[in-house]
């Protein structure tokens, strides 16, 4: 039997490459659908990031369309974005205990309760973020970006502080942490007869050229001072 003759019959790739048979001895490949895509479509597409603050856009822009009466971006302030932050608690799902509440204050709250759902401060602090970067790649000036008014950052932290009583919570500020290559040396040294506190680069009147061991390398005071000990 010919090849010709079995053409229409072959089996499938198991890499993903579909193999079509031609007339000629050599056989033409074409991609699979599992191969992966081409490096510049991949490029193309936007992060999770730059989806999400689409989306975050889109949904404030039909927010203002349906406004009642409707808005325009020009005629948006400070004052509409907190209506629309409000407006955002009914789609909320975080349990925040009123002040009459026995849960109130509670953390891990032993049964349920008829205390409203709300969106969540970080939830709301990350939404105006996105929305103000939108804004201004938009065409808006920073100096009228109304989600950079001072009136939406009071109403973020009162929800902030308010949401860390009600569920026992506390808001826990993240520390930045200091560059690998500084450290503080709290140890005093002794330099003949003069007593030298670590990361100065003053060695009294003994004279001399003070040098500074840091991860066991040797450079003078005056290239990393306070970075290690003074000898």
């Amino acid at each position: 039997m010919d090849s010709a003759s079995g053409a229409g019959a072959s089996p499938p790739d198991p890499l993903g490459v579909l193999v079509v048979p031609t007339n000629s001895t050599t056989r033409e490949t074409i991609p699979g659908p599992s191969s992966p895509p081409p490096p510049a479509a991949a490029a193309s597409q936007p992060s999770r990031y730059e989806s999400q603050k689409r989306r975050d856009w889109n949904t404030f822009l039909q927010y203002l369309k349906s406004h009642k009466p409707p808005l325009t971006l020009a005629r948006c302030s400070g004052a509409h974005v907190l209506e629309f932050l409000k407006y955002l608690d009914q789609f909320g799902k975080t349990k925040v205990h009123v002040n009459g509440c026995p849960f109130f204050g509670n953390p891990n709250p032993p049964g349920p309760c008829a205390c409203p759902l709300k969106q969540a401060w970080g939830s709301l602090d990350a939404l105006i973020g996105r929305l103000r970067a939108a804004f201004e790649e938009n065409g808006g000036r920073p100096e009228s970006n109304p989600f950079a008014a001072r009136a939406v950052r009071i109403y973020l932290r009162e929800v902030r502080e308010s949401q860390a009583k009600a569920r026992g919570i506390p808001y826990k500020k993240k520390k930045r942490k200091r560059p690998a290559g500084v450290t503080v040396a709290v140890a005093k040294v002794t330099v003949g007869n003069v007593s030298v506190a670590a990361g100065s680069d003053q060695v009294g009147s003994s004279g001399g050229s003070s040098k500074m061991i840091n991860n066991n390398s040797v450079a003078d005071d005056h290239d990393n001072a306070g970075a290690g000990v003074i000898l």
